[in-house]
């Protein structure tokens, strides 16, 4: 019902029986934080706090001895109708209470504040047991039952063949078990992956993993899995390859990198859900990233007109339709911008402060028909959208660029040149303004993002050419280590880190020693030298 836009009738059931089970519960209490990670409304944040706790404490049992339990009733083929469902209905809800300690976590960290993240990554670490534990418990169950099943087979006659399914621990309970840990699981992977250098330290000594590749193993198999969270498995699936790989530039510039596995996911998806906003919004996104901006716009309008019950999924269809392009009506402007402080609610939101500050900016000083589109071009850069533009469209951003003469965003303007003339295809001219950007001092001033975010631009042109590859290294670095309190600031760690982890890729064996600086060459001669690591026999093992 939730996802086929049935968003009234799924919250009535919902509420109605969220007492009757941990699993209703569960999906009582995740849609009352989908509301609110959507919104970051104060309200909405508090009751899912409340409802993500009421549903831990629905949850709560022993956990010891669950495992064990199974284990011996399966060897010594001893009659568990009984216990059965009970032990796999307390695996459930040890899974249900790591879900709800994911969430609790993400609210707190929205926060963004140091007390929060400490909170978050303490809740996180106890998540975090739980999930390795169950996933690890439940693929030895499923071994121990196939072996079971198989001895049994040589050992009986067809007649008893069932004989394990019989009693309760049957493929199919295990498999939606494995399909419910695995979602939380694989999430936990694909975040953890992600996570920026400079907190990735917190991270490790939390004790967190962070494997990509099994974290989308993960949700795959979720995805096709029996169990209740198959479908959020699906959309987070549809979220990383259409919002967070092009947003946070993790496959470098290569824009529609994932496409093909999101356009096969709706596809198989799509009989399922025909008519569902949140899969139509998708389809935008996608149709969006291949430059087909008249059927995205038609998909998002679409999207828009099925949530009619559904305000915070009408929310990120109007920015989508509103990011398209910008009108240019200065008067019309310069109301909004005086509306932009009413609205302001998060003090420690990156988006809200950034946007408080360029309408502070603009109230003092009033703008200009030009700075308008210059800043409607910097929006299009900061989301990821000038690459989805075409090149027509690209030309004449260009020369509105050129246009601008107000020396205050003079570093800003060469930046979006950059960025302008990179998705053109013109490298050259590319590194010249983004070099241009780099030594602008004003930037510190009036848009202290600008210079970071050069240099990273930079560094990722030049990491391109072989005989660069040094040089572009260096200028990631000083992007990270050089620069802080910018805004969106996390943001450029993720793709410094991204593209950090792709160069090391890249590198051609026997030579990784060499992009390093000179401080870390050092280094790792001088742990050589002592002897604290042995000499190797491979170039690969030197890498």
């Amino acid at each position: 019902m939730l996802l086929n836009n049935g968003f009234r009738e799924s919250d009535q059931l919902f509420k109605q029986y969220r007492n009757h089970s941990p699993l209703m519960s569960f999906g009582a209490s995740f849609v009352s934080f989908l509301n609110a990670m959507m919104t970051f409304e104060e309200e909405k944040m508090q009751l899912a706090c409340d409802d993500l706790k009421t549903t831990e404490k629905l949850c709560e049992s022993e956990e010891a001895g669950v495992i064990e339990t199974i284990k011996n009733k399966i060897k010594k083929n001893v009659d568990v109708r009984k216990s059965t469902p009970s032990m796999v209905d307390r695996l459930q809800r040890q899974i249900i209470i790591a879900d709800c300690q994911v969430y609790l976590a993400v609210l707190s960290f929205v926060k963004q504040e140091l007390s929060a993240y400490i909170k978050g990554g303490w809740i996180l670490r106890k998540a975090w047991k739980i999930y390795n534990k169950c996933y690890l418990d439940i693929n030895a169950l499923q071994e121990l039952y196939q072996k079971k099943l198989r001895e049994e087979r040589l050992t009986s006659d067809a007649a008893n063949d069932n004989h394990i399914v019989a009693e309760g621990v049957s493929e199919e309970s295990l498999n939606r078990l494995k399909g419910a840990v695995s979602f939380g699981y694989g999430l936990f992977h694909l975040c953890i992956s992600m996570v920026p250098p400079n907190l990735l330290k917190i991270i490790n000594l939390l004790g967190f993993p962070g494997d990509r590749l099994q974290g989308l193993s993960s949700l795959m198999y979720a995805s096709e899995s029996k169990d209740m969270k198959a479908p959020l498995a699906t959309l987070a699936l549809l979220w990383y390859h259409t919002v967070v790989r092009p947003f946070f530039a993790l496959d470098g510039s290569d824009n529609k990198a994932g496409l093909d596995e999101a356009k096969e996911i709706l596809l198989k998806k799509e009989a399922a859900y025909p008519n569902s906003s949140l899969f139509m919004f998708f389809k935008g996104r996608i149709q969006r990233l291949e430059c087909q901006i008249n059927s995205a716009l038609t998909s998002f309008h679409t999207a828009l007109e099925l949530a009619v019950d559904q305000r915070e999924i009408q929310h990120v269809c109007l920015y989508e339709i509103v990011c398209q392009g910008a009108t240019g009506d200065v008067d019309g402007a310069q109301i909004v911008f005086k509306e932009v402080q009413k609205l302001f609610k998060r003090k420690n939101n990156q988006i809200e402060q950034f946007s408080v500050k360029k309408a502070e900016r603009f109230r003092k000083q009033t703008p200009t028909r030009a700075l308008c589109v210059l800043a409607s071009i910097e929006v299009l850069y900061l989301w990821k959208a000038l690459p989805n533009c075409s090149p027509p469209n690209l030309q004449r951003m260009s020369q509105a660029c050129h246009g601008v003469d107000d020396s205050s965003v003079v570093g800003l303007k060469y930046l979006l040149l950059g960025a302008i003339h990179k998705c053109l295809g013109n490298s050259e001219d590319a590194v010249q303004f983004f070099q241009r950007a780099v030594k602008d001092e004003l930037c510190r001033q009036n848009n202290l993002y600008v210079q970071p975010y050069a240099c990273y631009e930079l560094g990722c042109l030049l990491l391109d050419r072989p005989e660069t590859v040094g040089r572009g290294r260096t200028l990631l670095l000083q992007a990270k280590e050089d620069f802080s309190g910018y805004d969106f600031e996390n943001r450029l760690h993720v793709r410094i880190h991204a593209a950090l982890a792709s160069m090391r890729e890249l590198v051609p064996h026997g030579t990784a020693a060499w992009v390093l600086d000179a401080s870390q060459r050092e280094k790792m001669l001088r742990t050589f030298m002592n002897g604290k690591i042995q000499e190797p026999e491979r170039s690969q093992d030197f890498k």
